[in-house]
């Protein structure tokens, strides 16, 4: 996949008037001053890309998928301390606040929220999880708008929790109908406010996430580390589907429907979901450990998670035929490719 051309960038006029001007500083300056022309051009049209919540699993993977394809990547973060292979501008949501500089960019990747299972669901968690996503997407609207940045493409992070936090075994796409409970009523109000950045005449694209698999963080560490101990077993019925995505794929998906430009929402998840059952037995095959115990009684998982328990005794059967149809290729089609990869060798 090439990032978007120069050409995609600019009017006719300009492009002329660049290559022109290139020529001139080649006849001038010589051989030597070509190569440093050359990487000066490239440098300063690269398309730019800013990503919010780019500290996460999703964000700090696409930041170095994006980079390795020649885009210039910075990101936007409610501190701008510490070390960073990007250039970092501050952002305060609560007080509406964002760095000027930030906003010089041709698109914009929303990756920004606060998670969804870190902690158990207070009425303050469930506040902080919505106004982290609604407030900070109208936010960038409103200041794009008041500073008349030339926005190319607008991005915004979404989820399966659409279709609720059990739709059963009944395959779900993205024109099925929403689900009634507390997620899935927090991303339907999300992709609402992402909807009017196309007000602004650009592609707007909606990316409802399936169980991002990594090595580095998200379920897969918390699914193998029972099973490390000795103590894996399924979770409720076990028959619950899990709609998966290989982090690899989903960058590269949400890539290819960025340089695309496709507008819409777009199921990320894997062509051939699991239940929660198969991931755990292939999980325990692939770390040569057995699974000894019964699944983990629901009423259990309840008790400690709250209502949270819904989001792993619940399931959701995704198509991914969207994407498939838009000649998206998977790398890890297979529950057994992406855990090959995911998991080291013993």
């Amino acid at each position: 996949m090439e990032p978007i051309s120069t050409e995609e960038l600019l009017t006719e006029g300009e492009y002329v008037w660049l290559k022109v001007e290139k020529q001139k500083i080649i006849r001038r300056y010589g051989s030597i001053c070509l190569i440093l022309s050359s990487d000066f051009f490239i440098q300063s049209m690269a398309t730019k890309i800013l990503i919010t919540g780019a500290s996460g699993l999703v964000g700090t993977k696409i930041s170095y998928s994006l980079q390795e394809r020649g885009y210039e990547v910075s990101h936007l973060s409610r501190s701008v301390n510490g070390k960073s292979d990007f250039p970092v501008f501050k952002w305060n949501p609560e007080k509406k606040e964002v760095d000027e500089a930030a906003l010089d960019v041709d698109y914009i990747i929303h990756l920004a929220g606060a998670g969804i299972a870190d902690k158990r669901w207070t009425t303050s968690r469930k506040k902080l999880i919505y106004d982290s996503r609604i407030g900070t997407t109208d936010l960038l609207l409103d200041e794009i708008r008041s500073r008349g940045v030339k926005l190319k493409g607008f991005v915004c992070a979404s989820a399966i929790g659409y279709y609720g936090m059990d739709s059963g075994q009944e395959e779900v796409t993205e024109e099925s109908n929403k689900g009634n409970d507390f997620l899935s009523e927090v991303v339907q109000d999300w992709e609402l406010a992402a909807d009017r950045f196309s007000e602004l005449n650009i592609p707007v694209t909606k990316i409802r996430l399936g169980i991002v698999l990594s090595s580095k963080g998200g379920a897969l560490p918390k699914i193998l580390k029972p099973i490390k101990m000795g103590v894996g077993a399924a979770l409720g019925s076990g028959k619950q589907i899990l709609s998966w995505i290989h982090i690899s794929d989903l960058c590269d998906a949400i890539i290819h429907l960025m340089e695309h430009k496709h507008s819409g929402t777009f199921n990320l998840v894997a062509p051939n979901p699991v239940t929660n059952e198969e991931i755990t037995a292939v999980a325990a095959k692939k770390l040569r450990r057995g699974l000894v115990f019964p699944n983990v009684p629901g009423f259990i998982l309840r008790i400690i998670f709250g209502k949270m328990a819904g989001i792993l005794l619940g399931g959701n059967n995704v198509s991914a035929r969207k994407i498939l149809d838009l000649d998206f290729e998977f790398q890890y089609n297979t529950i057994q490719k992406a855990l090959t990869d995911l998991i080291p060798p013993k």
